[in-house]
Order: C-alpha cells, then sequence, then structure tokens
C-alpha cells in the first residue's frame, strides 16, 4: 500500500497546493486508525505485487490476512483478477518494463517528501504511471491526477526509477478502478509545472502564516474539526440563515409538509410500479436493497453445526444470526462451513439513474416479452 511523508504525499497534493496552511493543522490532529476499506486496499496491493514479482500465481493467495481482512474468493474474483487483466489489456504483447511499490523521493530539493508508486513502467518513449484503486464508492479520474504527478515528477528524481520517464516523448498516468480503466496521456512540460507548483506549496506551508483555503479538497483532510475557515464559514452561513428566515412563509410551508410528503410517497411508488412494469422513468431505475445474510436452511445449517463439535448442547438450542454464530467460531478457531450461507435483498428500491448499483434484473419485463414472441 503506498507510503508518503507527513508534509505531502500523493494522496495529499492536491490539498497542499491548494491549502498551504492545512499541512500545520493536520499534524496537529492525532492520527487515525486504519479502516477495514484502507485495510482492503493494503492487502490487495501487497498481494498484486508479489504476484506481478513472480511470487506465485492470485490463486495462491487466497487467504491471506491483513489486520483482520481475508482475500476471499469474492475479492479474487472482482477486484484482483480484474486488475490484473486490464494490466494485460493494456500491454497485451509484454513490451512494457516494469517495476512495482517503488518509494519514490524528491531529494534534496524536498527533504523528508516521497511517495510509494503502485507501478512506473515504459514502452518505447512513453512512461507510463498506473495506480490500483479498490474502493467502489468515488470514482477516480486519470486526467490532472495530482497524485500520478506527483509519483511521477518524484520518479524523475529517484535514481531507482527514473529510467522510466526520463528523456520520454510523452506520460501516460493510468487508473485501474476494477471494473473500471481511466487513462490519460500528457508530457513532462506538465508534469515539470506540477512540481514548480508543488515545490511553492511546501515551501509555503513551512511559514508560520501558511495561508488556508476552502474547496473541494477539504472534504479528505484530517483537519477539518479544527479549521477556521471551515468552521467559521459554518458558523456564519448558519447565522445568516437563521436570520434570513421569513416566520410566515416557514408557518405556511409547516402547514404543507403532510401534502408534500403523500405526494413524494405517491411520486416514487408509482415510478417504482412503472419500472417494476418495464416503463422507462427517465433519469430512475431500481437497484436491490442491501442484502442481509440468511441461512439457506435452518435445520440443515443447525445439524451442520452442532456436528462441528464446537459448541455445547446448551449453546445452539435454537439457531442464532449467520453473524453471532460466526463470532462464536471465531472463539473455536473454526471457520465456517460452506454452503450453509446466502445474502438474500428484501426487495427494490428507487435510485437516481447515476447511482453506482447497477439496475435489478426485472424479471417480468424480460419473461412477459419472451412470451410474447411465441404468441
Amino acid at each position: 500500500m503506498a507510503q508518503h511523508s507527513t508534509i505531502v504525499g500523493g494522496s495529499t497534493a492536491k490539498r497542499v497546493i491548494a491549502c498551504p496552511g492545512s499541512v500545520a493543522l493536520v499534524q496537529q490532529v492525532p492520527p487515525k486508525p486504519s479502516s477495514s476499506y484502507a485495510d482492503e486496499g493494503t492487502l490487495l496491493h501487497n498481494v498484486i505485487a508479489t504476484v506481478l514479482d513472480g511470487g506465485g500465481l492470485p490463486k495462491d493467495f487466497l487467504g491471506t490476512m491483513h489486520n483482520g481482512i481475508e482475500l476471499t474468493q469474492d475479492r479474487l474474483d472482482n477486484k484482483l483478477l480484474p486488475a490484473l487483466a486490464a494490466l494485460e489489456e493494456l500491454d497485451p504483447e509484454g513490451q512494457m518494463e516494469y517495476a512495482v511499490e517503488q518509494v519514490v523521493r524528491f531529494g534534496d530539493a524536498l527533504p523528508g517528501v516521497f511517495g510509494s508508486a503502485d507501478l512506473v513502467g515504459r514502452i518505447g518513449n512513453r512512461g507510463i504511471l498506473l495506480d490500483w484503486k479498490f474502493g467502489d464508492g468515488v470514482p477516480v479520474e486519470a486526467e490532472e491526477n495530482p497524485q500520478a504527478l506527483f509519483y511521477t515528477a518524484a520518479a524523475l528524481r529517484t535514481e531507482a526509477t527514473r529510467w522510466a520517464f526520463e528523456g520520454v516523448e510523452s506520460v501516460e498516468v493510468i487508473i485501474v478502478q476494477p471494473p473500471h480503466v481511466r487513462r490519460w496521456v500528457t508530457d513532462l512540460d506538465r508534469v515539470r509545472r506540477f512540481e514548480a507548483e508543488l515545490f511553492l506549496a511546501v515551501r509555503t506551508a513551512q511559514q508560520p502564516d501558511a495561508p488556508l483555503a476552502t474547496g473541494d479538497h477539504c472534504r479528505w483532510c484530517a483537519a477539518k474539526s479544527i479549521c477556521p475557515l471551515v468552521n467559521g464559514a459554518v458558523e456564519r452561513a448558519r447565522r445568516e440563515n437563521i436570520k434570513a428566515v421569513n416566520v410566515d412563509r416557514l408557518t405556511e410551508a409547516l402547514a404543507s409538509i403532510e401534502l408534500l410528503e403523500g405526494w413524494i410517497r405517491d411520486a416514487r411508488e408509482m415510478a417504482t410500479q412503472l419500472l417494476e412494469a418495464g416503463v422507462e422513468v427517465p433519469g430512475w431505475k431500481l437497484v436491490p436493497k442491501r442484502a442481509t445474510r440468511q441461512w439457506v436452511d435452518e435445520y440443515a445449517a443447525l445439524g451442520a453445526l452442532l456436528n462441528l463439535g464446537a459448541f455445547a448442547s446448551h449453546e445452539l438450542t435454537e439457531l442464532k444470526s449467520p453473524a453471532q454464530v460466526e463470532k462464536m467460531l471465531k472463539k473455536h478457531k473454526i471457520a465456517m462451513p460452506e454452503n450453509l450461507i446466502t445474502a438474500v435483498s428484501s426487495g427494490d428500491t428507487l435510485a437516481p439513474a447515476d447511482d453506482p448499483r447497477p439496475a435489478s434484473l426485472q424479471v417480468g419485463k424480460h419473461l412477459s416479452a419472451a412470451l410474447g414472441k411465441l404468441v
């Protein structure tokens, strides 16, 4: 998983350039503990680096753990294998020279500033910076990606990686975020302009009166809670909004709440019914509700669990939930038997068309269409 300095790294370069004063603020905030998402990313990065270095086949690492996160078949099939397949599609003839998990530094130009590039490579006169992203929530764009520009600029100043970019005619940034691959081609002039911005920002950050600035870079800033600009802007907006409230209009609005809530509810129900019937509603779709884990067959599950010999007779007088049983098994260091649990969605829910979740398969619609062709 990528490492970076406490001054600025690939993931924080955008913030530091936009808000040099944030460096000092962030250093006042206690470090946050690692999240399950970060641990999953570290696990996948570690395995993919080992595979690309010739340390084994992807399937060999099933069951590998990092901070309690396991490389399961699901993670292998939906994240690791698609990431490797994307690399093969990008370089089908195997022409790329590459190195993985390379620590890159700015040397004397920016002492103490470094990062870890997932993959640096070269095909002919094109240098390549590839970054694996395994998060599902926020799409990461390749174009003008500050993290990739940071790693490329640092790689040019690092002896072990300079070969990948020195003297190239173009630089390609590739973001592999399964199942998506995003690409952007630029040149060394753009990398040098970014480096100049970064140098200026870091030197500015070292001044006692380094300026602060709000913007979209604030989203991931660890110092939001103590930032005077963010806190001040929120408080000012709250005060101004309260002063500007028209109490008479508010009374009228409150009187309409029940009518509006009913109208919203009816609109949602009508849209849902239309979509279930196969009628297109522009800008909307149905997606499955979050699946909950259930026993495939409670009696069979109870028998299988008792046969493990891990429970006293009184512990499973009635079958508990899958999560509760897994917790009990963990104490005995026993894995849950396969094929006892299934994930079942409780139905569909209305969502905007740009929601990242896939649309539900409307079986009735497709069945009706198929039957119509038989008539």
